[in-house]
This record gives structure tokens, sequence and C-alpha cells, in this order.
């Protein structure tokens, strides 16, 4: 696994590092992880409101793959990105977006 976010943490915007690049890598990969179709999906930063929101985009059949029944798989996703956003210092929320 450690080997499939090296890739990741990487991402710069002007020479910066993003914020909370280590959990926008972890829930990367974790969503390629759970999907049908890997390449479909797009995590977006949006740091407009009072902490980032990590928005996830997956293809048309893989949202219920995402959410799990009663939304358990989509909370421990949840879960596992807001420990690694400790890593950067920050707190982040996830969204899942249609």
């Amino acid at each position: 696994m450690s080997d499939d976010l090296d890739d990741f943490d990487d991402d710069e915007i002007d020479g910066n590092r993003l914020p909370a690049a280590t959990a926008r890598a972890v829930l990367e990969y974790l969503v390629r992880q759970i999907v049908d179709d890997p390449d479909a999906v797009e995590v977006e930063i949006d740091e407009r409101g009072r902490r980032p929101t990590l928005n996830v985009h997956v293809a048309q059949g893989d949202m219920g793959r995402v959410i799990g029944k009663r939304g358990r798989v989509a909370q421990s996703i949840r879960t596992v990105v807001r420990a690694a956003a400790a890593r950067d210092g920050v707190e982040v929320e996830v969204e899942f977006v249609d």
C-alpha cells in the first residue's frame, strides 16, 4: 500500500504541497480499491469552508459500493481519511458526490 501512496505525496500547487495531501491520497487509494471502474474515481479539494472538503466522484454504478449498506463503508472511509489528515495537521470532511 505504501508504494501506491508514494505516488500521491508529490501533489503540488505552485510549488507548495496540497492541503491534506495525505488524506487525499489515502481517500483515492481506498475508493479505487472498492469500485469496479477505478479510472473514473476523481477527488477534488474544496477549501471554501471552515475545513477542506474532499469531494469524491465515481462512475454511475459504483456509488452504492462506496456508500455500502446503511452507509457503513462510507463512514469507515471517512474515519480512515480523517486519521490520515491528522498527519497533515488538518481536519477534513469527505463528501461522496453523484
